[in-house]
C-alpha cells in the first residue's frame, strides 16, 4: 500500500515530466502543492470522475492557473476521461492539457483559469449560487444542494485588486460553503515576494469576515488534514486556510526559488529530484499501488448514487419544485419564456413612449423575469443609476455588488459556470474598463452572460470626461464571441433582452442611454426585423441616393439628417443598426438588402469612436463620430461641441455624394 507521501509524488513527477517534454510551464506549484492537494482530492473533495457534471459535486478551482498540471495530474490520477498521453500533450496545438485550465476543453475544468485572481473571484461566484440555490429548494427532509467550493490561490492572485473585491464580499455575504487554500510559498516570478507583498494575509481575511486556519505545514498529511476538517465544520464564515509550502518541493537545487516557478527544471534537475524523493519508477509510468491508491471512480459514484436517492425522495415529495431544480440545472428555458417580452415589446411599438433606453432595460427586465424565475440581477452601487432593479422583484432576485466592477463581473461568470441562475450586472460603460478581462474571460468561455451597460457616451454631461465613454463600444466590439446591443429605443431594448436570454454560447453587452430617446415608428417587417440586428427603419419613397446607419440615441439624429435631406430632394435610407455582431451573422442576401452593394453613399452615426464602421461605410463612406475625449458640460452641449450634430451629419451625406 502506497503512502501518502508516495501519491502526493506521483502529481509532482508527472508535472515536471509534462513541462520538461512540453519544454513551456509552471512545474514550482505543482510541486509544492501536491501534499495538499493529495489529502484534499482523496479524503475531502466530492466529486465523480464518471460523471464530471453531476450537479451536486464539490466546485475545485485552481485560481493560480499557470500551475495547471496539478489539475491536469489530479484528474487523470483521480480518474477523470484525462489520459497519460493527453498529460504528454500538455501545452500542444488542440491539447486537452492547455496551458492554462480552458472550460469546456478538459473534463473536471470549472473555468478558465491564468489571469491571476478571477478563478478566486468566481468561485465567490459558485459559492453565492450554491448559497442561494440551497436556500431556494433544500427543505427540512431534503438537502438536494449541500457542496462546498473549493479554491487554490497563490500570493499572484491576492496580489491582483480582485482579489479584495470578491474576499471583501464573500465575508459580507458569509459564503460559509467556501474554502480557499492559499499557497503561502513566498515566490513569484521576480522572486521572493516579501519585497513587494508583505502585508498580513490572514489579518486581512480575519477583517473581511472569513474564518482563517494559520500556519499549516503544507507538506504535513495529518496537519492538512486536520485543518481541512476543521474548514469543513462552518461556522457561517468562508474559511481560509494558509497553507505554508516549498514551491518546487523535492528539487535539490530549484526548491524555494523563483527558478522553480515558471521554467522546466531540465533533465539532470529531474533527475535529482526523482532521486531526492525516492522515486524509481520510469519517467510517465505510476506505480500500480498508487495509482490505485488514488482512483476516485468507486467512491465518487457511491456519493453520487447518495444523493440520487435523496434527489429521488425530494421529486416524490415536491414533484414541482423537483421539475424546476432540473430544468434550472440542465441550463433549460421554461417553455413559452418569451411570451412576456413579446407582448412587451408589441405593446410598445402600438403605444410608443419616449424614454431614457436605461428606463427601457428596467421595464423590459420586468418582462423578462416573468418567463425567467432564475433571473439574477445586480449592479455595482449603481442600481437607481443603471435601473437594473425591476419593479417587482425580491430581495432575493437582486443584489448590491457594492463598488467592486471587476469582482462582480467574476463573480456572475461563477454564478453562471455554476448553474441555476441567469446573472446579469450593471454598471457606467466607462466602467467596463474595471471589469475588461472579465468580460473577456466570459466570451472566452462562451459563458451567455449579461452585461449591463448605462450613460454610454458624451451626453453623460456634467461629470465630463472621466465618465464619458468614447472607445468603450468599439472595445466591445472588438472582443470575439460577445454581442453589443446599443438600443435606439423601448422596442429594440426589449429585442436586447430577448437575444441576451435566449443565447447559449455568447455573452451580451445591453448598453443604455441616460437621456430620452425618441420612439420610433415601425412597419411590421421592420420591427420583425430587429431581432436581425440591423434593419431598415426609414425608406424614402424614391430609389435612395444615400444609406445613414446608427445606433442608440444617434438613430433620431441620422431621421432628422434624412428629413433635411430630403427638403433638398435627396432621398436617404436609415438602417438602425442595434448590435453589429448579429447583422454580421445575417446571410448576405439579408445584409445586401439592408446595404445594397450598390450603394455606396453611406454615413455611419455613433457617439463614439468610428473604428467599427469603416467596415460599412467603406472607403467612399463617412463616420460621424468621436475620437478623442469628451468635457465637462450639459450633454447636449458635449454632443455639439464634438460635433454630433444634424448639420454635420448632412454634411458629410453631402459630401459622399459627391454634392458637398
Amino acid at each position: 500500500m502506497s503512502t501518502r507521501f508516495e501519491n502526493a509524488n506521483a502529481v509532482r513527477v508527472l508535472a515536471m515530466d509534462a513541462v520538461q517534454a512540453a519544454n513551456s510551464g509552471h512545474p514550482g506549484a505543482p510541486m509544492g502543492l501536491a501534499d495538499v492537494a493529495e489529502v484534499l482530492w482523496r479524503d475531502f473533495l466530492k466529486h465523480n470522475p464518471n460523471d464530471p457534471h453531476w450537479f451536486d459535486r464539490d466546485r475545485f478551482v485552481l485560481s493560480n492557473g499557470h500551475g495547471s498540471m496539478l489539475l491536469y495530474a489530479l484528474l487523470h490520477l483521480t480518474g477523470y476521461d484525462v489520459s497519460l498521453q493527453d498529460l504528454k500533450d500538455f501545452r500542444q496545438l488542440h491539447a486537452k492539457t492547455a496551458g492554462h485550465p480552458e472550460f469546456g476543453e478538459c473534463p473536471g475544468v470549472e473555468t478558465t483559469t491564468g489571469p491571476l485572481g478571477q478563478g478566486f473571484a468566481m468561485s465567490v461566484g459558485m459559492a453565492l449560487a450554491e448559497q442561494k440555490l440551497a436556500a431556494e429548494f433544500n427543505t427540512a427532509d431534503c438537502a438536494v444542494v449541500d457542496h462546498r467550493t473549493w479554491v487554490i490561490a497563490g500570493d499572484g492572485c491576492l496580489m491582483e485588486g480582485i482579489s479584495h473585491e470578491a474576499a471583501s464580499l464573500a465575508g459580507t455575504l458569509g459564503l460559509s460553503k467556501l474554502i480557499c487554500l492559499y499557497d503561502d510559498n513566498g515566490i513569484s516570478i521576480d522572486g521572493e515576494v516579501n519585497e513587494w507583498f508583505n502585508e498580513d494575509v490572514p489579518a486581512r481575511f480575519e477583517a473581511y469576515g472569513w474564518r482563517v486556519i494559520r500556519n499549516v505545514n503544507g507538506h504535513d498529511a495529518q496537519e492538512i488534514s486536520d485543518a481541512l476538517k476543521n474548514a469543513t465544520q462552518s461556522d457561517g464564515r468562508p474559511t481560509l486556510v494558509c497553507c505554508k509550502t516549498v514551491i518546487g518541493f523535492g528539487s535539490p537545487n530549484k526548491r524555494g526559488t523563483a527558478g522553480a516557478h515558471g521554467s522546466v527544471l531540465g533533465e539532470d534537475e529531474i533527475a535529482l529530484t526523482k532521486a531526492e524523493l525516492g522515486w524509481t519508477a520510469p519517467a510517465w509510468e505510476i506505480p500500480t499501488d498508487i495509482q490505485e491508491a488514488w482512483d476516485q471512480r468507486e467512491a465518487g459514484a457511491q456519493a453520487q448514487q447518495v444523493w440520487q436517492t435523496a434527489m429521488d425522495a425530494f421529486q416524490h415529495a415536491n414533484p414541482d419544485q423537483a421539475a424546476e431544480f432540473t430544468r434550472r440545472m440542465q441550463g433549460e428555458l421554461p417553455s413559452n419564456w418569451d411570451q412576456a417580452i413579446d407582448a412587451f415589446a408589441q405593446q410598445q411599438q402600438a403605444n410608443p413612449v419616449d424614454l431614457e433606453t436605461r428606463k427601457s432595460s428596467q421595464a423590459a427586465i420586468g418582462a423578462i423575469a416573468q418567463g425567467v424565475p432564475e433571473l439574477f440581477g445586480g449592479s455595482a452601487d449603481l442600481t437607481g443609476s443603471n435601473n437594473t432593479r425591476w419593479s417587482d422583484a425580491r430581495d432575493d432576485q437582486y443584489m448590491s455588488f457594492g463598488v467592486r466592477e471587476f469582482g462582480m463581473t467574476a463573480i456572475s461568470n461563477g454564478m453562471q459556470l455554476h448553474g441555476g441562475y441567469r446573472p446579469f450586472t450593471g454598471t457606467f460603460l466607462i466602467f467596463m474598463e474595471y471589469a475588461r478581462n472579465a468580460v473577456r474571460l466570459a466570451a472566452l468561455m462562451q459563458l451567455p452572460n449579461i452585461f449591463v451597460y448605462t450613460h454610454d457616451s458624451v451626453a453623460v454631461g456634467e461629470d465630463g470626461p472621466t465618465h464619458q465613454p468614447v472607445e468603450q463600444l468599439a472595445n466591445l466590439r472588438t472582443t470575439p464571441n460577445l454581442s453589443t446591443w446599443r438600443p435606439c429605443d423601448t422596442v429594440e431594448s426589449a429585442f436586447a433582452w430577448k437575444s441576451a436570454i435566449a443565447s447559449r454560447t455568447t455573452p451580451t453587452a445591453l448598453v443604455f442611454t441616460r437621456q430620452k430617446t425618441v420612439a420610433q415608428a415601425r412597419t411590421e417587417e421592420a420591427f420583425a426585423n430587429v431581432a436581425r440586428g440591423g434593419y431598415i427603419l426609414h425608406e424614402p419613397a424614391q430609389t435612395p441616393d444615400v444609406v445613414l446607419m446608427a445606433t442608440g440615441s444617434e438613430v433620431s439624429l441620422a431621421l432628422d439628417a434624412a428629413n433635411v435631406l430630403a427638403q433638398q430632394g435627396i432621398a436617404a435610407r436609415v438602417v438602425s443598426m442595434p448590435c453589429v455582431e448579429v447583422f454580421a451573422a445575417q446571410d448576405a442576401a439579408y445584409q445586401a438588402s439592408v446595404l445594397p452593394h450598390d450603394l455606396r453613399a453611406r454615413v455611419a452615426v455613433e457617439a463614439g469612436h468610428p473604428d467599427t464602421w469603416f467596415k460599412y461605410v467603406g472607403l467612399d463612406g463617412a463616420v460621424v463620430g468621436i475620437d478623442r475625449f469628451g468635457l465637462s458640460a450639459p450633454g447636449s452641449q458635449a454632443l455639439e461641441a464634438m460635433g454630433m450634430t444634424t448639420d454635420r451629419v448632412v454634411a458629410q451625406a453631402l459630401a459622399v455624394m459627391g454634392r458637398a
